[in-house]
């Protein structure tokens, strides 16, 4: 099968144009490749096979590709939990293909989503440890034990292969159906919609609230549709980047705030539109208090972003980290003098929406088919998978694309 294999030697390419930034330079050196490998087999009696139909680029994949962390990332802890070389991308529709004969709820012909975990269940290991008992899949604790190489999930265990590819394997419970009503397009973004719903609704801002969202990418546009679905007395800004970011976050209904300002401006303008009263240090940003923002879900986690979401928290408010980004200095004494919350967010596995637990994946099949939630529009850009190149090009280029979700469709 045809797969963009990473952890390859690059291809040689034209150097990019003087000027064109350092996420083109990156990926014009990214180890990644198109390449034929062989087809993946079962990976225990009770695997699957997949044939792929679209695959999303997660915002991670992105940074992998680019190597770009945001910053020095030498040190990143997460790499005693991968293995390589690897085909990335596990944000995946795709039809089962093939079924082991242990696998259970799943047949030959079934359109499918893929719930990415390679914990406990898909890695052969009974008892399953606590948290994946408990639905928490993505803190599972044996990430390098049982029979796969180390891997969190698909994409990132050289055995687990992605949606990078044509096929891809799965474990029978990492195959959601997908309801025959749903189309691809927009089936394919239940991965960012879970990881923003898992991130919300364990640290959801109290009734008639206040609540911003940091980031207009996949994570902060469902963000906001999430907050406005399912906490309709919760008022939400959304600080944005890019213009079409910031014209869907406007349709879903957030307060935009343009990141583009300084970060001062941004300080003032949330400021303002909570009703916060400013106070002036002897150097560095304004600091609000008494605020009035009770909840902060910030999906780029940078340095930058902390910071300037800690100056307008108020006192015991929660700030929940998703994104993913390089550490960093910041100001932080207004963590302790606000007595904020700084809590991270690990994607998603068994959450509970309406008083139901379930997966967070069906739970966005469920309300979409209910009408609740519409984020369709998110995704902007298809490609090839042989395409790749201009795929990753148009995500760099976003001020100019105005790409939000881009996907290799296999259809």
């Amino acid at each position: 099968m045809k797969a963009l294999v990473f952890g390859v030697k690059p291809e040689k390419v034209p150097e990019p144009p003087e000027g064109s930034g350092h996420l083109l330079e990156g990926l014009a050196h990214t180890p990644m490749a198109l390449q034929e490998i062989p087809d993946p087999p079962l990976l225990g009696d009770d695997w699957v096979v997949l044939k792929n139909r679209i695959t999303g680029i997660c915002g991670s994949d992105s940074k992998q590709v680019f190597m770009d962390a945001g910053g020095d990332a030498s040190d990143f802890a997460m790499t005693a939990f991968i293995s390589f070389p690897q085909v990335l991308g596990h944000e995946v529709i795709a039809d089962v293909v093939q079924v082991g004969p242990k696998a259970r709820g799943v047949e030959v012909g079934q359109r499918v989503a893929l719930n990415c975990w390679l914990s406990c269940g898909p890695r052969g290991i009974s008892p399953m440890c606590p948290p994946c008992q408990e639905g928490d899949f993505s803190i599972c604790w044996n990430f390098t034990e049982g029979r796969l190489s180390p891997g969190i999930h698909t994409g990132n265990a050289k055995e687990g292969t992605g949606g990078f590819a044509e096929l891809l394997p799965a474990h029978d419970s990492m195959a959601i159906p997908v309801p025959d009503d749903i189309a691809d397009d927009v089936a394919v973004l239940a991965d960012p919609f879970a990881v923003s719903l898992h991130a919300i609704t364990r640290n959801p801002p109290p009734p008639h609230g206040k609540a911003v969202v940091w980031g207009g990418g996949a994570l902060g546009t469902t963000s906001v549709a999430i907050l406005r679905a399912l906490y309709p007395t919760v008022d939400v800004a959304a600080v944005v980047m890019h213009p079409a970011q910031q014209q869907l976050a406007a349709d879903l209904g957030a307060h935009v705030v343009s990141a583009h300002q300084s970060d001062e401006e941004i300080v003032v303008a949330l400021a303002d539109w909570s009703g916060a009263t400013l106070r002036k240090p002897w150097e560095g940003l304004p600091i609000a208090h008494p605020a009035f923002i009770d909840s902060v879900f910030d999906t780029i986690g940078a340095p930058k972003t902390l910071e300037t979401a800690l100056r307008v928290l108020k006192p015991r408010g929660t700030i929940c980290v998703s994104g993913v980004h390089a550490a960093g200095r910041f100001e932080w004494s207004p963590w302790y003098f606000k007595e904020a919350r700084l809590v991270g967010s690990n994607a998603f596995g068994i959450e509970v929406v309406d008083g139901e637990r379930k997966h967070a994946i069906e739970h966005y099949f469920d309300l979409v088919r209910s009408g609740r939630i519409d984020i369709s529009a998110m995704l902007t850009d298809r490609y090839p998978l042989e395409q790749w190149r201009d795929a990753f090009t148009c995500i760099a280029k976003q001020s100019e694309t105005n790409a939000i979700k881009v996907a290799f469709d296999f259809r």
